[in-house]
């Protein structure tokens, strides 16, 4: 499931797009558009740059930003390559019917953006505003102002991503186990100590499992399973839904 660390890789791969220019947008499920601004006004435009923020790709372009959310399965493809062939959670196939959207340049290369389940969108100039911070960059400080007073679970407050963006359930899980944080928790209820901990833990799974290659890559992976045992104590994992999604935890050293 394309988490930060997916985009990221799609944003890398968009790089290859810079400098070209768009002679048009084919929508092949208009439903997936967006916004006010219509497609046809990216006709011309060059691309200048890409960026991400939490989850959402952006390509800037001289008549606008075009965003790029992908969901739970979407990929996308840059002259007819992916830079990831295959998501946790879905097929590795690439049907044509899966094609939401494409955008065709003037020297003939195609960008597209695939997506099986249809949980993603295209915008151009999406709110930006709508995002927390990205969970690479954010300090300490601003880490506890995101948990602030809320009352929500830990997990689903790290997952909300008007207030943190990127996370996704892989890596907050990852996080929380290594941190040795209940993902039920309130999260007001933290100390000082423990958001410090909690931050270096998220920049340190951040950076390995970037390193590793992916979201899916995290020392806890393997055990979500129903009756798996924790990798760091053996103790019985358990699996609760918190803030709606599956999650996998030791209550013997996640408190």
């Amino acid at each position: 499931m394309p988490e930060l660390l997916e985009v990221e890789a799609y944003r890398r791969q968009a790089e290859a797009t810079v400098g070209r220019t768009i002679v048009r947008v084919e929508l092949f499920d208009p439903a997936y558009w967006r916004g006010e601004r219509r497609p046809d006004e990216l006709e011309g435009a060059t691309v200048e740059g890409t960026r991400r923020i939490g989850k959402l790709a952006l390509l800037d372009t001289d008549a606008g930003t075009l965003g790029l959310r992908f969901g739970m399965t979407g990929r996308l493809l840059v002259d007819g390559a992916a830079s990831i062939d295959q998501l946790v959670y879905t097929s590795g196939r690439d049907l044509p019917e899966w094609h939401r959207v494409a955008v065709r340049f003037r020297d003939g290369t195609t960008m597209t953006l695939t997506d099986p389940r249809r949980l993603g969108w295209v915008e151009l100039d999406p709110d930006e505003t709508r995002l927390g911070p990205d969970a690479v960059s954010v300090r300490p400080a601003v880490l506890r102002e995101v948990l602030g007073s809320s009352s929500a679970p830990l997990k689903a407050r790290l997952m909300d991503q008007k207030h943190l963006a990127g996370l996704g359930n892989l890596l907050t899980d990852e996080i929380l186990w290594r941190a040795a944080l209940d993902p039920t928790r309130e999260a007001r209820s933290l100390t000082p100590v423990e958001v410090r901990r909690l931050h270096r833990n998220m920049s340190r799974v951040i950076a390995d499992l970037g390193h590793r290659g992916g979201s899916h890559t995290g020392d806890l992976q393997a055990a979500r399973s129903p009756g798996a045992q924790c990798p760091r104590d053996g103790r019985p994992l358990r699996r609760d839904s918190v803030g709606g999604r599956t999650t996998y935890w030791c209550p013997h050293h996640q408190r």
